[in-house]
């Protein structure tokens, strides 16, 4: 009955997100309600809640800050001359602009979000790549790519969400595989050096500059701080060591970091108020979803559900292939990010891989380092389920059809390569 009610709580999670027909908040939020008072739990449900709400907490608050500190740094132009010398560099030749479209991609990445990503870097570049006559897909993708990889670290969606949905801390899943993500970024920029040299046999080198600070308004340039980018570069190198190393719980890192460049880049107090102000919608959006999911694996786990959901799998999974089902979970996660939105793979997905794992000798974590691996990070900017991909074509001018028939094999790739490190290391078996 148990294993029935949890299975019927995904399949209508995943319905009501797929089909949109309501929010994913509120799908998180009354589906399992619903079931757990079909299945008597009523008067237990509220302890189950509040338990998974205090379960996700400090992830909730990792990421909100997180979100906020990276804002300040980009509103800062922490980023800004680092872009401007990539430019300045590339000049006119296909090949290092098509790699410098990549490197500024995962530098823009580092606050974890994908919409301001795409807004950092294709509006900055796009006029570029139109005046040399380099294809714009290229530019969708190379940005994709450089985004997709990038989508691994820990204040990033996927890793949050695994580290919510298997009750665990973001390091426990990100940590093992950073030799994976390392050697990620390396294909990638491989990948970017093929594709470049193809653009440059096609179009030839040519002597032209780009001025990127040009391209910025009025608001944004009143915003920058350029006589604080040492500091603000020492903060953030610090920031990510610390998060890395663990020296203190990765929320506390990111409100004593945020309090400190927010302080110092905007002294006046109306001046700080705003820069919250202006990351307030992505912030509590995704908190909030963060909050929600503690509500829906809560109710999964104190009822019991997924328990029985993975002792009902367990008998049809061969146990020859049990104690691969990292591997497996690794090598499908990036294609099924077409088929799965993040929240339903992993609130809805992986608890149930991860307890069906378990029976094999597999641990959770093991499960989260492997999904990270491609579901939502090298998957998500292709993801016809994903907001930003449709920003990112959308700036971009390209098809979302040519998008993925360019970039899925180049994306797929970075996983497998990925994955076989993270196989050699032991992070994922």
């Amino acid at each position: 009955m148990l294993a029935l009610l949890g299975f019927l709580t995904i399949l209508v999670f995943l319905a009501l997100i797929l089909t949109k027909k309501v929010s994913v908040i509120v799908s998180l939020i009354l589906v399992p309600v619903i079931f757990a008072l079909i299945g008597g739990f009523g008067l237990e449900m509220g302890e189950f809640m509040l338990e998974g709400i205090k379960g996700v907490a400090p992830t909730g608050i990792m990421l909100g800050f997180a979100i906020l500190y990276f804002g300040v740094m980009n509103n800062a132009g922490l980023f800004d001359p680092v872009i401007s010398r990539v430019l300045r560099t590339v000049k006119g030749d296909p090949l290092k602009i098509v790699v410098g479209t990549v490197i500024i991609a995962m530098l823009a990445h580092l606050d974890g979000s994908g919409a301001s990503t795409f807004l950092i870097t294709i509006p900055a570049l796009l006029p570029l790549y139109d005046k040399l006559g380099l294809s714009r897909i290229v530019l969708a993708g190379m940005v994709a790519l450089g985004a997709g990889v990038m989508n691994l670290l820990p204040w990033g969606g996927p890793t949050a969400r695994a580290a919510t949905a298997l009750g665990l801390d973001t390091s426990d899943i990100f940590n093992p595989v950073i030799p994976a993500m390392i050697a990620g970024i390396v294909w990638v920029l491989f990948v970017a050096v093929w594709i470049g040299r193809k653009e440059r046999k096609r179009l030839g080198i040519t002597d032209v500059q780009y001025d990127f600070h040009a391209e910025l308004t009025n608001e944004e340039k009143a915003m920058r701080r350029p006589k604080l980018f040492w500091f603000n570069l020492v903060l953030t190198i610090v920031t990510i060591v610390a998060l890395v190393k663990v020296w203190l719980p990765l929320p506390i890192i990111f409100i004593i970091a945020f309090a400190i460049a927010v302080v110092v880049n905007y002294p006046k107090p109306d001046d700080q108020m705003e820069q919250v102000r202006s990351q307030a919608v992505g912030m509590i959006t995704v908190v909030s979803i963060i909050f929600a999911a503690g509500i829906f694996t809560g109710i999964l786990s104190g009822t019991g559900m997924i328990t029985e959901m993975a002792n009902a799998l367990v008998s049809f999974i061969p146990s020859e292939s049990g104690g691969f089902m990292s591997v497996i979970v690794a090598v499908t996660g990036m294609p099924l990010s077409l088929l799965f939105t993040p929240d339903a793979y992993y609130f809805g997905v992986l608890p149930i891989i991860s307890e069906t794992a378990a029976a094999y000798g597999v641990v959770p974590a093991h499960i989260g380092s492997a999904a990270i691996l491609g579901q939502m990070t090298t998957g998500f900017p292709l993801s016809p389920l994903t907001a930003s991909t449709f920003l990112l074509i959308g700036l971009a001018g390209v098809e979302l059809a040519d998008h993925q028939k360019f970039i899925f094999k180049w994306a797929f790739g970075t996983t497998i390569v990925m994955t076989i490190v993270a196989i050699i290391t032991g992070a994922i078996l």
